[in-house]
């Protein structure tokens, strides 16, 4: 499969480029567009949509940042190529475009492209049905350097685990004084150092407590995601898909 990547020359979209090189799936790099456009010597690089070439990419892989998610879905459609959106921090606006993008192009999006976090996803919407009495925390942490808090990761938890309770409310941090709720899901982050990534689900009664938790130790494993939802992706229908969809596969 022949790879477009949306972000080429940030940390992730170099990560993607160093599996293409290495022909996992069986991808190929054939472009990029990154408004840096620099460092990227090995294919051809726009500095914007308005002027890249699609060459004869099968698929868009995108990590770069959520302000350009209407030229980023502008050029997908107008070239009907699917797309793997792996950027985070949409606005509702956004959001809005990229369901309607949906049904005119294949578009696969995720908070995280790791199949281990997905997993961990399905196991806590598991746990948290299976156990209606158990109270629940969701504890991630990052480096120092994400922005964004609480994690889109620890929200998407969230959200799967209020489908089986919809009387769930969500807390982001805990301070002052009262008791806590039993249907409150709270939800803690950390930021410091280097750490590339960790989301920890706690579910517990008074007699017993389960823990669940996925730590990164590479960022090559959302890349290494992303190429799987690529090569998922390709063929397929118009349509909205997400990480339940390839593990499913």
């Amino acid at each position: 499969m022949k790879i477009l990547i949306s972000g080429l020359c940030g940390r992730m979209g170099r990560e993607v480029a160093a599996l293409c090189e290495a022909g996992v799936r069986g991808a190929t790099l054939v472009c990029g567009v990154d408004s840096a456009a620099v460092g990227a010597e090995c294919v051809p690089c726009a500095a914007s949509f308005e002027t890249a070439d699609p060459m004869d990419a099968d698929c868009i892989i995108d990590f770069s940042h959520h302000s350009l998610t209407h030229d980023l879905l502008t050029f997908a459609k107008k070239h009907r190529l699917p797309l793997v959106l792996a950027t985070t921090g949409h606005t509702q606006a956004e959001t809005e475009e990229i369901e309607a993008a949906a049904a005119e192009i294949p578009l696969f999006w995720a908070a995280n492209f790791s199949l281990g976090v997905a997993l961990l996803i399905e196991l806590a919407q598991k746990a948290a049905k299976t156990m209606p009495e158990a109270e629940i925390e969701i504890v991630e942490k990052h480096h120092s350097g994400k922005i964004d808090a609480p994690s889109g990761t620890a929200l998407a938890i969230a959200e799967a685990i209020r489908e089986v309770r919809p009387q769930a409310t969500l807390l982001c941090g805990r301070s002052g004084q009262g008791k806590r709720p039993h249907d409150e899901i709270g939800i803690h982050a950390v930021r410091m150092g280097g750490i590339v990534g960790e989301h920890e689900v706690l579910l517990s009664t008074p007699s017993q407590t389960i823990t669940l938790k996925h730590e990164a130790h590479s960022r090559a494993l959302f890349a290494e995601g992303a190429l799987a939802a690529a090569d998922y992706l390709i063929g397929r229908p118009a349509g909205l898909y997400g990480m339940k969809d390839l593990l499913r596969t």
